[in-house]
């Protein structure tokens, strides 16, 4: 049956149809919805892990049991199942095993641009790259294949244009596959000893898989109509060329991307005048080509910064494209900002006002960074702010102690800040760490974890209470307040800003866009009381304006959570019925 599905769907439709029987993922832009998707079917298990080097160990888990398995995660996510990802190239499996990663060239939801090929490259591990949803439904169920073939784990690159984009995809059915366990110390165990002598296992399967690349189908040529000019490409970027040059010149299309074939791209090279290497950020495989002998060039033409586009490789290959439609007029920044009623607004108004230095992490709380709050002064990665607090008041030697806080959501709590936590229980850190509580994983689009009492396809489930968490880590000053209430927050902020412990606070309320939470009645301007003195503004809400030199509150955007009301020195923002 042929259906228009997202690449993300079809790469989780590919699971299904190999047989795959475990799923284990931490949620991640734009890897998401590989697993939301295959956890819609029954014969699959899907978990949402604490982080992505659990979810890499679960799935080894469940290959060493004979099953066919798979993790999820997005390019930053790989760097923290590094550690496993390196030794299963080791050990190899047992059934079938596939990475899923998502690079977001672009940096549309991320804090870094990074190459996850270099990763294949140097776990020594086989790297599939599709183009469109047809190809990362087949990819992932060759992947299967491959795995087993050549006993590693295979990793599958999806980009946020292949992950978010739809095409035609032909679904099949299911295949069961089970294979039995056996007990292997030698291949399983990697201590030194057992470990020195499967790096030679691991070359000897590089070499065949070298070999293999040289005839796979997914690594093709496509003839053009001049051969003055021939590219290499891969993943989105084939479908820019395809889109810009047509037949025009020879293609060679990568599908695997690691190991890269030899005399196959010695073959293509000689058979064009010029060759070029399309491809998005760094100059992967034009480094493969260079080390070949064969002269190209890439990066010369192409950029290491930012996702490509078709405008861009027909401009870089002179070739005239039609570009569409093109506005006139300029159009107005959107800047991100915190939705109305986000219960993270106002704990930053607090620290802003209280002129806190304040460690950031990775989730919707970023955005404290933003105008007009600002409030943020470092992100780093998932769990940094309160591994990096610790170091900032040991570092300060007690001058900031009373001046510097760090905020973590819940869920980025459960994947790496209870280390650092433990850190500063264990090594006596006289700093306050801020848990961010809104019941949900909110950024990546409302995904459960660990603290929500509920799985990934919404059963109940053992929720883990921060604060006893907290307290079973060593923290004994730990407080819970209402970040609408402003009074509230100021209050308990100070008192453990001057406590002469480690302390931990959790702001705790809801997202507002979860649809079981209920609003208040949205809020109104009463205009013989506001004086344009723009105290409301402070907040960022995107439901205040200023219209007419009098505050205009949006009733269509407005949750009725009250902050801007406790601003408002004059009284000028009630209840609608009030007004």
């Amino acid at each position: 049956m042929k259906q228009l599905i997202l690449g993300n769907e079809a790469v989780a439709r590919g699971l299904y149809e190999a047989g795959c029987s475990f799923v284990s993922s931490y949620p991640g832009t734009p890897s998401t919805e590989i697993t939301e998707a295959v956890a819609k079917y029954p014969e699959v298990y899907a978990e949402w892990a604490p982080n992505e080097k659990v979810a890499m160990e679960a799935a080894f888990g469940a290959s060493l049991a004979g099953r066919r398995s798979f993790c999820g995660m997005k390019h930053v996510g790989l760097n923290v199942a590094a550690d496993p990802l390196f030794t299963i190239s080791y050990t190899g499996v047992n059934a079938g095993m596939v990475i899923g990663v998502a690079d977001d060239a672009g940096m549309h939801s991320s804090q870094n641009e990074q190459d996850s090929r270099h990763y294949a490259m140097s776990a020594k591990i086989p790297m599939l790259e599709p183009s469109d949803s047809a190809e990362a439904l087949a990819f992932a169920k060759l992947a299967y294949e491959l795995s087993e073939q050549f006993d590693t784990p295979v990793l599958l690159k999806m980009c946020t244009r292949v992950s978010h984009s739809q095409s035609v995809v032909e679904t099949g059915d299911r295949v069961e596959v089970i294979k039995e366990y056996k007990k292997d110390i030698p291949k399983y165990v990697m201590m030194p000893g057992n470990a020195k002598k499967r790096h030679p296992v691991v070359e000897a399967r590089t070499r065949a898989l070298v070999e293999y690349a040289e005839t796979a189908e997914i690594n093709r040529i496509e003839q053009g109509e001049s051969n003055t000019m021939g590219i290499i490409t891969s993943s989105t970027s084939f479908q820019y060329v395809k889109e810009v040059l047509g037949d025009k010149y020879p293609v060679m299309k990568l599908g695997m991307i690691w190991p890269l074939p030899q005399q196959k791209i010695i073959d293509f090279a000689a058979s064009v005048d010029k060759l070029v290497i399309v491809e998005e950020l760094d100059g992967f495989v034009e480094a493969h080509c260079r080390n070949l002998g064969i002269a190209c060039v890439g990066k010369s033409m192409f950029s290491n910064i930012d996702e490509l586009m078709p405008l861009t490789v027909a401009a870089e290959l002179s070739t005239p494209w039609e570009t569409g439609v093109k506005l006139d007029a300029a159009i107005p920044p959107r800047p991100p900002v915190m939705c109305a009623g986000c219960p993270h607004r106002g704990l930053f108004y607090t620290l802003k006002k209280n002129k806190l230095t304040v460690l950031g992490d990775i989730g919707c709380y970023t955005l404290g960074a933003v105008a007009p709050l600002q409030a943020v002064d470092s992100v780093i990665c998932m769990g940094a702010s309160v591994s990096g607090l610790h170091g900032f008041s040991k570092a300060q030697q007690g001058a900031m102690d009373n001046k510097t806080v760090a905020v973590i959501g819940d869920s980025t709590f459960m994947h790496s800040g209870i280390t650092g936590l433990v850190n500063m229980a264990y090594n006596e850190s006289n700093a306050t760490v801020i848990i961010v509580d809104n019941s949900i994983t909110g950024m990546t689009g409302h995904q459960q974890n660990p603290t929500t009492g509920f799985n990934l396809k919404g059963d109940p489930c053992a929720k883990i209470d921060l604060e006893t968490l907290c307290r079973a880590v060593g923290i004994r000053r730990v407080r819970v307040i209402d970040p609408y209430n402003l009074a509230e927050c100021d209050t308990v902020i100070k008192e453990e800003l001057n406590a002469n412990e480690p302390s931990v606070i959790i702001s705790r309320r809801p997202c507002a866009l979860l649809k079981y939470v209920k609003h208040s009645a949205p809020l109104s301007v009463d205009e013989t009381k506001c004086v344009g003195c723009k105290s409301c503004m402070k907040i960022g809400c995107p439901a205040i304006s200023i219209e007419g030199g009098k505050a205009k509150v949006d009733a269509t955007l407005c949750v009725g959570c009250g902050v801007c009301e406790q601003l408002c020195k004059f009284d000028a923002l009630k209840a609608a019925k009030e007004v």
